[in-house]
């Protein structure tokens, strides 16, 4: 499965987080990092969830650009 995540640049490097798994998040140093750091929190989060018995929510988010005149 593939799952959208969003990364955001901070004043220390990079924070990430997936709209479709709430409390799911990851920081780096990195770009690089802060993507590779997010595959393992995801791993780690979906292993959670089968755990507890819990649904394993499908990706449903997307992204978009819309270009704004200057």
């Amino acid at each position: 499965m593939k799952y959208l995540i969003v990364i955001e640049q901070t004043k220390t490097g990079f924070s990430a987080y997936s709209p479709d798994l709430p409390g799911c998040i990851a920081t780096g140093n990195t770009r690089e990092e802060v993507e590779r750091e997010m595959k393992g929190a995801i791993a780690l989060h979906l292993d959670g969830l089968k755990a507890e018995g819990m649904a394993v929510p499908h990706p449903s988010s997307s992204s978009s650009y819309v270009d704004i005149p200057a």
